[in-house]
Formats: structure tokens, C-alpha cells, sequence
């Protein structure tokens, strides 16, 4: 395990939310940094700028100022390089969605995540892989949690197309649209390391897959219940296999999908991540 107590540079990537969000806090975060290493400040100002400055590192070591998917698109960018695996990331947690960094152990605190930075030491994470080389840093979930922004543009229509019809109903008189449907128990077959957990013939209300930190990861399915509730189904283990009808998961921050069939693997240690000594 590596500690970084001594000076050295840093590349200080600063996400654009945060600095809308909360400039106080990254301009507290950048001056404990430049206190106590030499930075080089960016400042992108999309995703394509994001993905140009993490490329263009060199030898310094990234610290991202941002919140969950600031650090999930560090990542991800890494992984689709092929470079995680000799790169050491650093993060300053600054934004509204932070659940995803503080349960892999980054300090909640700006002062005292971006010391962390300067003195903590690395720690080598487990991830989910998927076969579309997509990354998970924490759990994955399906079905995804029921709402407008679980479901987004499951209707296919465009924006200008549903603005213009938006017009013509405020223009005429019409029905009351019905309300969705409510969501239902999913028919999904879970296979973990070859063997069904279950298959679909009987309904689930949810799937969760998580990495336990001993490379395997730890899976549940909770069935439908009928009249008693029903126990969950748990395995662990390094393949996790989804398929049956179109399904959406949520990712950390996101949610994916509609997929048919999604293949997640377990890499362990694929990770380096600076966080608090112990």
C-alpha cells in the first residue's frame, strides 16, 4: 500500500457541476491542495475536455473535484484506456449526489478529503465490469427505483416532437391522459458463476450486486412474495449474468439499458483509490 506524505504533482481536475454547485468548497479544496503539493489546475467544461485532460496527465496524479459521476467518468475513461491499472486517482467530493465516493471510504469533508489526498495512502478496489465495458464503483440495482428519472426517454420521442404536442393539448380540449402503470414484478433469469439463482418462471421485485472486497460479489434476489414474505435468494460470486425481457439497472449515479442479457465481472483490485491512512 502506497501513502503520499511527501510533495508531489498533482493534476487537479475540477468538474464544471461543482463549480456551479458549491465554488466555495472547490476553492477551499484548492488551496489545501496547492498548500501542499504542486497542482496544475483544469478546468473542462464538458465531457470531451474531461476525457482530453485525464489523457493528457503524464506523470501527475488525478484529483477530481466533483461528485459521484465526475469520479465514475474518471474511471470509466481510465478502464476503456486500459490504464486503470497504472493510475492512482484521488477525489474531493463536491456536488449533491456523494453516496457513491463516501461508501468507498472518501472523507465527507473538503478540508479533510483533500488532506487525504496529500497523506492518506492507496487502497486497491474491487469493480464490476460489464460487457458493454461499462464500470460500476458500488452497487448495482434492478429494477431501478420507479420514477420520471428512472425511466429516462423510455418513450423514444424527441424533445421538439413532445414539445409540440404539449402546445396542441394546451390548444384543445382533451381527455385526462390515464396514469402509467404502475411497475411490476420483473421475469429475469440470474445466473452467478454458471448456476441459476433464479430463473423466470417466478417473478422478482429486485436484484442488488455488489462487490464484497475479497473479488467475488456478493448477489440477492428478493422474489415476489405471495401471502408470507418471501426469503431472498443470495450467492456470491465473480460472473453475474441478467437476461430476460428488456430491464433497466441502476448503476451508482445512472440508469441503463432497456438490455436483454448483461454480463457483469468482478475485477479485483482494479481500483487505486487514495484514501485515509489507517
Amino acid at each position: 500500500m502506497a501513502t503520499f506524505a511527501t510533495p508531489e504533482q498533482l493534476l487537479v481536475i475540477i468538474d464544471p457541476v461543482a463549480r456551479r454547485t458549491d465554488g466555495e468548497s472547490v476553492r477551499i479544496a484548492k488551496d489545501v491542495l496547492s498548500a501542499g503539493a504542486a497542482t496544475k489546475v483544469c478546468l473542462p467544461e464538458d465531457a470531451e475536455e474531461f476525457a482530453r485532460v485525464l489523457a493528457r496527465r503524464g506523470s501527475r496524479r488525478p484529483v477530481v473535484i466533483g461528485d459521484d459521476r465526475a469520479l465514475l467518468r474518471a474511471v470509466t475513461l481510465l478502464h476503456r484506456r486500459r490504464e486503470l491499472a497504472g493510475c492512482v486517482l484521488s477525489m474531493v467530493p463536491v456536488g449533491g449526489s456523494l453516496s457513491v465516493a463516501h461508501s468507498l471510504g472518501v472523507p465527507a469533508g473538503t478540508v479533510a478529503a483533500a488532506r487525504a489526498v496529500l497523506d492518506g495512502a492507496e487502497r486497491r478496489l474491487d469493480l464490476l465490469v460489464d460487457d458493454s465495458d461499462g464500470v460500476v464503483l458500488g452497487a448495482l440495482r434492478i429494477p431501478p427505483l420507479s420514477g420520471p428519472d428512472a425511466r429516462p426517454d423510455a418513450d423514444g420521442v424527441r424533445p421538439w416532437l413532445r414539445t409540440c404536442r404539449s402546445l396542441v393539448r394546451t390548444l384543445v380540449p382533451s381527455r385526462p391522459a390515464p396514469a402509467p402503470p404502475a411497475p411490476g414484478p420483473a421475469r429475469l433469469r440470474v445466473e452467478v458463476d454458471g448456476v441459476t439463482l433464479v430463473d423466470l418462471d417466478q417473478p422478482v421485485e429486485a436484484v442488488s450486486v455488489t462487490p464484497d472486497a475479497s473479488g467475488t460479489a456478493a448477489v440477492e434476489v428478493r422474489p415476489v412474495s405471495v401471502g408470507a414474505e418471501a426469503s431472498p435468494l443470495q450467492a456470491r460470486g465473480r460472473i453475474v449474468t441478467v437476461s430476460g425481457a428488456d430491464f433497466r439497472y441502476r448503476a451508482d449515479a445512472t440508469v441503463a439499458g432497456p438490455v436483454r442479457r448483461r454480463t457483469w465481472v468482478v475485477r479485483e483490485g482494479a481500483l487505486g483509490l487514495v484514501l485515509p491512512g489507517r
